[in-house]
């Protein structure tokens, strides 16, 4: 009876330092918040009998309706143009071969995630703001402008997506740059969405995603890949020398910088207790469940592009000159007999693609800089910056490139290496915050979770590593070039190891070491 009151007594005092710590997390009012009060969905269907039990409640389908929506935001930077172009490649060059990596690559970002919307549900505040308390000023303010960059180019290769749609299906009448002015401005529309509440915006993502999953479905119906090919391809790993730039192509889209920080900021328009450890799991279930089933169909969105262009161009002459530009017309020349027009599905599918991202990047970009800068502006004057960022440069590549798709292609490969060197300041920070029991309490990450999710973290780096090496050697001549790169690539190096040695406490002990070995 004894050991069971001073266990009962342990436990209290675990959960009111819990409170206390979630509570001084989230309590200050003058700090910038992905969601006021008011906007929060309201999740809480059961009594408040139930609230201070020590096991989540029981499993609802009502509860998963209401958690459902930040996962289908996420799982849009799965489904870019930016993948989409990587998938095509891939299929081209590739073939069916790639696909068990498509599905591996996809389970590496899905336990990502569920890393960032953790952070976002245990403590309240997203990756963003969590970086600026970690970090000091110099470092903080250094991440932000690496994850503005990555967005950046995330967000010209959306726009440049959603514009070649808008070309395709006006028959070309509406040029490359026109297409970006009207992206530009559907992206402010689609926006106003959110004044009527967050579940407007992601019922609208759903419509988006279910465009996109119709859209490539049809075009795979009417091109018959081979199911055994695909089954195969799916299970059995290949990897030649000949289809290795593809390999870490397909791996190195898979983590976006931007959409680390988006999702652990996303998790917090529902209404949650955080100072209830039951109620913490009980999110945090319901966000794994539904975070699994948005990219479980992005996935099957990507093999369905994947195999199209798999069984129509692999093999061909065609296959390496085929790119985002113009994939729809080498599918309208290859399949444009059939009875649905190849090339205007095409083009439906690609401007879903285009125009849900670019609002995932306007989003993302609000939060980013709120968190950093903790600025306290209306989300309109946020989106209206964050969208500025982006359009500029983007209208300048559509007039430079509007007539030469290789150039463009050139362009777009140059603007994935941007944001695959940009991996590990969100990376980094994130698996850092997550194994911190100052952070995190009782929902820190265990240590054998901590040695999988390094070994990923260092698998992706090494990967872009190899793109960026790739890069480097056959696209930058001459001496100046070169050094400057040197320098750079230098520096870079330098601010990772920091990032690490900060975060993991190294910094600190090696400061006390030195200082202990000078005082003797």
């Amino acid at each position: 009876m004894h050991r069971s009151n001073d266990s009962s007594s342990m436990a209290s005092e675990l959960n009111e330092n819990r409170t206390l710590l979630l509570a001084g997390s989230s309590s200050d009012s003058d700090s910038e918040r992905a969601f006021e009060e008011e906007e929060k969905v309201i999740i809480s269907i059961t009594s408040d009998s139930d609230a201070d039990a020590d096991s989540p409640p029981p499993f609802s389908w009502s509860k998963l309706w209401r958690f459902t929506g930040p996962g289908f935001l996420m799982c849009i930077a799965f489904l870019d143009p930016g993948n989409l172009e990587g998938d095509l490649q891939a299929g081209a060059i590739a073939g069916y071969s790639l696909l068990w990596l498509l599905l591996w690559a996809t389970v590496m970002g899905l336990l990502i995630q569920l890393l960032s919307a953790r952070l976002g549900v245990a403590t309240g505040r997203h990756l963003a703001e969590l970086c600026r308390d970690e970090y000091p000023k110099w470092a903080s303010v250094t991440l932000w402008l690496m994850a503005e960059l990555a967005l950046i180019g995330a967000d010209i290769q959306e726009v440049i997506g959603s514009a070649i749609a808008i070309k395709i299906l006006s028959g070309g009448a509406v040029p490359l740059w026109a297409g970006v002015l009207i992206t530009a401005f559907d992206c402010f529309i689609f926006l106003f969405l959110e004044n009527y509440g967050v579940r407007k915006l992601e019922a609208l993502f759903g419509i988006l995603v279910g465009t996109m999953a119709v859209s490539f479905a049809i075009i795979f119906g009417e091109t018959k890949p081979s199911g055994k090919e695909l089954l195969v391809g799916v299970l059995v790993p290949k990897l030649s020398s000949r289809t290795i730039r593809q390999a870490v192509g397909v791996v190195g889209c898979v983590i976006m910088p931007h959409n680390v920080f988006l999702h652990s900021a996303l998790v917090q328009s529902r209404k949650i207790d955080n100072t209830k450890k039951n109620r913490v799991q009980e999110a945090m279930r319901y966000y794994s469940i539904e975070s699994t089933i948005a990219l479980v169909i992005s996935f099957v969105i990507n093999v369905c592009v994947t195999t199209v262009f798999a069984n129509g161009f692999y093999g061909t002459p065609e296959a390496n000159n085929i790119g985002l530009e113009n994939a729809g017309q080498y599918l309208k020349d290859k399949f444009g007999g059939r009875l649905f027009p190849v090339l205007y599905i095409w083009g439906i599918g690609l401007l879903a693609s285009g125009q849900s991202s670019t609002i995932t990047g306007t989003y993302a970009g609000q939060f980013i800089m709120g968190g950093f800068l903790n600025l306290r502006l209306k989300k309109w004057v946020r989106a209206m910056i964050t969208r500025s960022f982006a359009i500029v440069p983007t209208i300048i590549v559509a007039l430079c490139f509007d007539t030469s798709d290789d150039a463009l292609d050139q362009f777009t490969e140059t603007l994935n290496i941007l944001q695959s060197v940009q991996i590990p300041f969100a990376l980094i920070p994130l698996l850092i915050l997550v194994s911190k029991e100052q952070v995190m309490g009782v929902f820190k990450i265990s240590n054998a979770m901590k040695i999988l999710t390094w070994a990923i973290a260092a698998f992706l780096i090494i990967i872009n590593g190899y793109l960026l090496l790739d890069f480097s050697t056959t696209q930058v001549h001459g001496l100046a070039l070169i050094s400057i790169l040197s320098v750079v690539l230098v520096v870079y190096v330098a601010f990772v190891i920091y990032l690490i040695v900060q975060g993991t406490g190294l910094w600190s002990r090696l400061n006390s070491a030195v200082c202990k070995g000078s005082s003797n």
